[in-house]
């Protein structure tokens, strides 16, 4: 195997699956190949040390283990050494389950965590049990991944290719826990572009993805900053939940030569294993659409008790998805734009562009990130380009150090019909954005201009002010039989005593049961002068139940008014009117309502908690609003024509069967 072609050594490699197919699912192939895949690297790696590393570890046998690690992570010259004496080819062909394991326990902590995450010794038993594990040792120990043959640039596209051909044979997995290579690729790019100022020679920059899967951004963004940029030192830093991909992730990050402390496992939402750090760029996929009751407590106490000192200041979202924790997580990871600043790009479904109203936690989050100028872009991304959902994304770009001409606005770019259309689908994948279509999007967000796909609004844009709009209460009043026995079922009624019972009935049966009184004052005067005259007392609960049961809502009826003679609200009739963030509420009223319904006023003891006006503020993002088109119906004619043309052919498949 001399090829230097990257493609051709992972597809060289994984026809170990041939070895595999009938004992093992599809899904599992990955399972096996990954690990020996790493294995194998490790052991390449360690190979020109390891005499020197044996000789350390057979000198400094009795010493503590933290010094011990220290001198043989220093012979080894690498950030993980290996104390066996055997290697995958020198394994005995009676007992290679046994000294395999053994080979792996002398792996330092950080690359012998790894296989046990992958659950490697089941499956080195499951091999054993079927007579394969020697031959695939065998295969693996054949494989040349010497770093004189294969960089850890070229080693990491390798392991890369491995496991999109893991994703690609086991789509559930594909669809939790790896992100598309296009999606991947574009994103990345979108970040990364025109960040000449940051990726100088010599220079540092952090990379973090806090749902880092099987590591695809974090690869990519090294891969690109590598290619565009000599010198540049990055460090990637990464937490994910699913022990199995933080082991593929892991992995991926000790080949490339990182620093594989810096990839954590756990739940990023209620354990940050990152927590104080702040990054230069970030990237994410965070799981679409999934909620985070598990996590509730710890959320909502983070959000309570530390407020903006902690992460989920702004608000919090329904429990039903958990989208905007994990771009309020990102947002609190930003380094100061006085140091720099950081970009983030991450993809999200469509919900957090638009769900929950005003005062809403989603519109509180989307509040704080557009009025504290965080949004820099949004780019609607074509369906069908995830394994496991077809749903509409978009990738979010968010910079705390806007360049001058993009302040205060915000683009949105509808890359909807960007894409190729797949030559097999995999799951629901059904589409992908190629080189040329990627290129073209990028060029487009970094034209910054006005086209018929790329519109640019200033932040108020997305914003208004919810105002509560009253219209009176108009009540008839009628003492008919139909009314009285509605009353008489009424609960505070009921609960009275049987005479009192009595005397209501009475008192209402001795008004006149065909007249109808459209002023409330009125009706009650009588009313209560009745009740009086059968020396009937009611609690005030009771007397309200009364009457209100004896009314009916009469748009014709003279409003009802309080003591002091303002008019009291209809609940019934009460709505809501979004006006644009920055109009005069009330312009907005006379202009928009008072036509429609003249009696109508606006409450205006509703107001915003954050800058005390009338109306409460909300924010969303219409997206595909601004880049709708219409497209008037076709003629009745043509329509026409094409039903009968329909139905002539049905006719004619008739006669033919029945002749």
């Amino acid at each position: 195997m001399n090829t230097e072609n990257h493609s051709e050594t992972a597809a060289w490699i994984w026809s170990v699956a041939d070895l595999l197919r009938g004992d093992f699912k599809q899904s599992q192939y990955g399972r096996v190949i990954l690990p020996f895949t790493l294995l194998r690297r490790l052991e390449c790696v360690l190979e020109p040390t390891k005499d020197a590393v044996l000789a350390e570890a057979r000198e400094h046998a009795g010493k503590s283990d933290s010094l011990r690690e220290l001198l043989l992570l220093r012979a080894a010259d690498q950030p993980f050494f290996n104390t066996s004496p055997l290697s995958l080819a020198s394994l005995s062909d009676t007992q290679p389950g046994e000294d395999l394991m053994s080979y792996i326990e002398a792996f330092s902590s950080h690359a012998r965590e790894i296989f046990d995450h992958f659950h490697f010794e089941d499956y080195v038993e499951q091999l054993a049990s079927n007579n394969l594990l020697y031959q695939v040792v065998q295969r693996f120990a054949a494989i040349d991944l010497r770093p004189a043959r294969l960089s850890n640039f070229g080693m990491g596209l390798v392991f890369e290719e491995l496991i999109r051909k893991f994703a690609e044979s086991s789509n559930e997995t594909a669809g939790e826990h790896f992100t598309p290579r296009d999606v991947v690729h574009l994103t990345t790019s979108l970040v990364l572009t025109g960040q000449d100022h940051k990726l100088k020679p010599h220079g540092i920059v952090t990379v973090y993805d806090p749902a880092a899967g099987t590591g695809g951004f974090l690869s990519e963004s090294d891969e690109y900053i590598q290619q565009i940029s000599q010198g540049v030192s990055v460090s990637l830093h990464g937490q994910e939940l699913n022990p199995e991909s933080y082991a593929i992730c892991k992995a991926d990050m000790l080949i490339k030569g990182q620093k594989v402390e810096n990839i954590r496992l756990g739940n990023t939402l209620s354990d940050d294993q990152h927590a104080g750090e702040h990054f230069d760029y970030m990237l994410a996929n965070p799981p679409f659409g999934v909620e985070w009751k598990k996590v509730q407590r710890q959320v909502t106490d983070e959000h309570q008790h530390q407020g903006f000192n902690g992460r989920f200041g702004p608000g919090l979202p329904r429990v039903s998805d958990g989208s905007l924790l994990f771009l309020l997580h990102l947002v609190s990871k930003m380094r100061d734009p006085r140091e720099g600043g950081s970009r983030i790009g991450i993809v999200l479904n469509g919900s957090p562009l638009f769900t929950g109203g005003a005062g809403s936690g989603e519109s509180e989050i989307r509040r704080y990130l557009l009025q504290h100028d965080m949004v820099e872009a949004i780019i609607g991304l074509p369906t069908d380009m995830f394994y496991n959902t077809g749903i509409a994304t978009y990738i979010w770009l968010l910079n705390n150090r806007k360049p001058a001409e993009r302040r205060g606005r915000v683009q949105l770019i509808d890359a909807t019909q960007r894409y190729a259309k797949m030559r097999k689908s995999l799951g629901s994948k059904r589409q992908y954005i190629d080189d040329a279509n990627i290129d073209a999007i990028v060029r487009s967000y970094g034209a910054f201009g006005e086209s018929d796909n790329s519109k640019i609004f200033p932040v108020d844009a997305f914003g208004y002010r919810r105002i509560t709009v009253e219209r009176p209460l108009r009540l008839n009043f009628q003492a008919s039989p139909e009314r009285i026995e509605r009353m008489l079922a009424e609960k505070p009624i009921q609960k009275l005593g049987a005479t009192t019972r009595l005397g209501v009935q009475a008192a209402c049966e001795r008004l006149d049961a065909e007249r109808v009184y459209t002023h409330r004052e009125a009706f009650l005067s009588e009313l209560t002068a009745q009740l009086q005259a059968l020396d009937v007392k009611l609690p005030a609960p009771a007397l309200k139940a009364l009457w209100t049961a004896l009314s009916e809502r009469d748009p014709e009826a003279d409003i009802c008014t309080d003591k002091k003679g303002t008019p009291e609200p209809d609940s019934d009739l009460r709505d809501t009117e979004n006006v644009p963030l920055g109009e005069d509420v009330f312009e907005y009223f006379e202009r928009e309502v008072k036509p429609h319904v003249p009696d109508a006023w606006i409450d205006q003891d509703k107001r915003d908690e954050q800058d005390g006006e009338i109306g409460i503020v909300g924010f969303e993002i219409p997206f595909n609003r601004h880049f709708y088109v219409f497209q008037p119906p076709r003629p009745l004619e043509e329509i026409d024509a094409d039903l009968k043309a329909v139905t002539t052919r049905i006719k004619q498949m008739i006669e033919e069967l029945s002749g």
